[in-house]
């Protein structure tokens, strides 16, 4: 039976969307099954007391230089060639995750990711602007004003907030993390460790049961 892979994501996590990019190539070979769950990175930063790494890392002397490099060693590996940094980094995406945590599961969720991705990491945009988000939402040929409207609702923002505090329960620290069944693997460098484990017929660590 497929596994499933848990996506703890959020669009202002640069890693996020390398990862989410280089996926499908994973999924196809193991057809295994992913999960993409919304979550807030500052909520899971605030409730850890995690810190991004260009705040985290700033004083360390090559470390910023290198965390660059094994980004274009990434781009490069999975041949992600509409990369582009966003100009406004760090980026804003408490609208943007909102309204992705409004989307029906399904194509809706599927396209709004999509979208919205390209707009954050190989557009350039700045979507925390409401009215960016909904030409972008539009442009993909998302109802913009009635997920846009849906981000408001308290319902919305309680399922964002809940899944953020779950994802911390459950271990999380920070954006990529990825559980299958109780494991947990954090950074888009794990890609690998995770295919083996999801891979068919591959086993779980003893004590570890898949889910």
């Amino acid at each position: 039976m497929p596994k499933t892979i848990d996506f703890i994501f959020d669009f202002a996590s640069l890693n996020a969307y390398l990862a989410y990019r280089a996926l499908p190539v994973l999924t196809e070979r193991t057809r295994a099954k992913l999960n993409v769950i919304p979550c807030l990175l500052g909520g899971i930063f605030k409730a850890t007391g995690n810190q991004a790494p260009f705040s985290a890392y700033a004083g360390i002397k090559g470390k910023l230089d290198y965390e660059m490099l094994e980004i274009r060693r990434f781009v490069q590996a999975h041949r992600l060639t509409a990369f582009q940094m966003n100009p406004h980094f760090p980026v804003n995406s408490l609208l943007a995750m909102r309204a992705l945590t409004a989307c029906a599961p399904g194509e809706e969720f599927d396209a709004y990711i999509d979208a919205v991705l390209a707009g954050f990491w190989e557009r350039g945009l700045l979507m925390s602007d409401p009215a960016v988000l909904a030409s972008i939402l539009t442009e993909a040929g998302l109802d913009a004003d009635r997920l846009l409207a849906s981000a408001q609702s308290d319902t919305v923002k309680a399922k964002l907030t809940d899944n953020t505090a779950a994802a911390v329960e459950r271990g999380a620290f920070g954006v990529p993390t990825f559980f299958v069944g109780d494991e947990m693997f954090f950074g888009k460098e794990r890609l690998g460790q995770i295919e083996a484990l999801v891979a068919p017929g591959a086993e779980a660590p003893a004590g570890h049961p898949s889910r």
